[in-house]
């Protein structure tokens, strides 16, 4: 069978001069790439001030993530232009910092745990339906025909929405969500200009003007967050300073609090409540804000952009799409639906983890050496540049069948099992791994199945989006896509009422 093989940037035949390198890599990091960096087992680039070391064999991989972290903390480049929006959180932070902030945040975050945000997850996805089915057959938002919905802008949407209520108990706002697309999208596509001069060693090259429409951008976000988040932290500090009960009280931060009582069973609740292991210090409330802008761009950036090329995927492979058609028939009705028989979507899942690892929503990972450390047949210097993409070790050559093609069913061959086993991180892996990678799956199959199941999805002829490399993998020119509603005559129809219909009294 021939696999659907999605357009990307094609590399160049050649290593380029470092300063071709750079404005190729400006607009994009894959514009920089070349063919034998899909081959290579390590590559180097040392420039005046850098010495940067690129790994895609696995061994090394693992060294760097599992085997030696402390050895090879987080870059301080990346650290530098991640800084204005997720401040010193858990992403950017190192060290004892780091420790303290894991330690506190791991129980939080079990409040996200799946029979907790299941529900508002379904709420979120009912919402979605109710906004696509206010289209025409075929038609976009502005009700033109013919050049198909950007479905970006939905997946946009609805994962900023099951963040929200996930961490706030409140469901987003069109406008808040508009504007927080608005304000990432430029935040996104100034960091190459602010990293990159860097990197290159080029650091004059970075311009005044983009520093501070970047930090702008950042502002737009935190305002948002610190206007949702200083309600609750004044009111829970004003609780505890007359008495209420506090997490000292508590001795499990991992069990919901009652719901019956005013607390919330959402994860700012738990930050709100978490304490310090060893000195029983709760956030402070910048760091507070830090936290839930990690969340908050991991939950929902990461996820948008990985949901978007899934949906794309799926378009693309028509005999694909009818056998999820047919799996999430047979998965029961959607007005019972359940976290359990979610677990019966096997191919709508394989779907999800073959899209991560065509787009892998992060893709690349920067630390920098601690001191000198003997790699093969190298000595990494200290302060090193070590850079691991994910982007280019699930497009190896030498690692994976068929690397550039669609195939979900890979993940049930046992001929692909020494690839998914060395070569497959699309959460990252060792102390730093995602620690909301069951989230993410499971609000990628709910997401995935309930679209599939009430539209066919067709690709708009001649529209091929565009991946760019930045903070995440997104389309430069979005994803148009064709929604046409099934016929009730369609297999995955016939069962029950479309899930937009039981929606009606759902908010979102």
């Amino acid at each position: 069978m021939t696999h659907f093989c999605p357009a990307y940037p094609q590399p160049r035949k050649q290593k380029s001069s470092r300063f071709l390198m750079f404005f190729s890599a400006r607009r994009s990091w894959l514009d920089g790439l070349y063919e034998r960096s899909y081959r290579m087992q390590m590559g180097e680039v040392h420039l005046p001030g850098l010495d940067l070391y690129m790994l895609n064999e696995p061994a090394l991989v693992r060294q760097v993530l599992v085997g030696q972290p402390a050895l090879f903390p987080k870059s301080e480049l990346l650290r530098d232009a991640l800084r204005p929006l997720l401040g010193d959180s858990v992403l950017t932070s190192g060290g004892a910092q780091w420790t303290r902030q894991r330690a506190m945040m791991e129980p939080a975050f079990a409040q996200a745990r799946i029979q907790v945000a299941f529900p508002l997850m379904q709420q979120a996805v009912q919402g979605m339906l109710l906004r696509l089915g206010q289209l025409a057959d075929g038609s976009a938002h502005d009700g033109t025909h013919g050049g198909g919905h950007d479905i970006e802008i939905e997946m946009t949407h609805v994962t900023a929405d099951i963040i929200f209520r996930t961490i706030f108990s409140e469901p987003v706002q069109s406008e808040a969500a508009r504007r927080i697309f608005a304000a990432f999208a430029r935040f996104q596509a100034l960091a190459p200009r602010l990293l990159l001069p860097s990197v290159y060693g080029l650091r004059w090259l970075v311009a005044p003007w983009d520093v501070w429409r970047s930090r702008n951008a950042a502002r737009e976000i935190r305002d948002l967050l610190e206007a949702l988040v200083r309600p609750r932290f004044d009111a829970h500090r004003a609780a505890l300073a007359a008495g209420g009960q506090g997490a000292a009280d508590r001795p499990n931060l991992g069990v919901l609090p009652d719901t019956t009582s005013d607390t919330k069973p959402d994860i700012l609740e738990a930050f709100l409540n978490a304490r310090d292991p060893l000195t029983g210090a709760p956030f402070a409330f910048e760091e507070l804000v830090d936290q839930v802008a990690v969340l908050f761009l991991a939950g929902h950036e990461t996820s948008a952009s990985a949901l978007t090329w899934a949906l794309y995927l799926v378009a693309q492979s028509p005999h694909i799409q009818d056998r999820m058609v047919a799996e999430i028939s047979g998965s029961g009705r959607w007005d019972e639906i359940t976290s359990s028989s979610m677990k019966r979507l096997a191919l709508t899942r394989n779907v999800f983890r073959e899209t991560l690892r065509l787009f892998p929503p992060v893709g690349f990972l920067v630390r920098q050496s601690a001191e000198s450390c003997p790699m093969r047949d190298k000595i990494l210097p200290q302060g090193a540049s070590v850079v691991i993409s994910p982007w280019l070790i699930h497009r190896h050559r030498g690692l994976w069948r068929e690397p550039d093609a669609f195939d979900p069913d890979r993940y049930d061959d046992d001929a692909s099992r020494d690839s998914l086993r060395d070569a497959y991180l699309p959460f990252g892996m060792g102390p730093r791994v995602c620690m909301g990678a069951a989230f993410a799956q499971q609000e990628a199959a709910l997401i995935l199945s309930a679209i599939v199941r009430e539209y066919r999805l067709t690709a708009v002829p001649g529209h091929v989006p565009e991946p760019v490399g930045r903070l995440t993998i997104r389309p430069a020119n979005g994803v148009r896509l064709t929604l046409q509603r099934r016929s009730v005559k369609e297999p995955g129809a016939a069962n029950d009422a479309p899930m937009a219909e039981t929606a009606a009294g759902a908010p979102g």
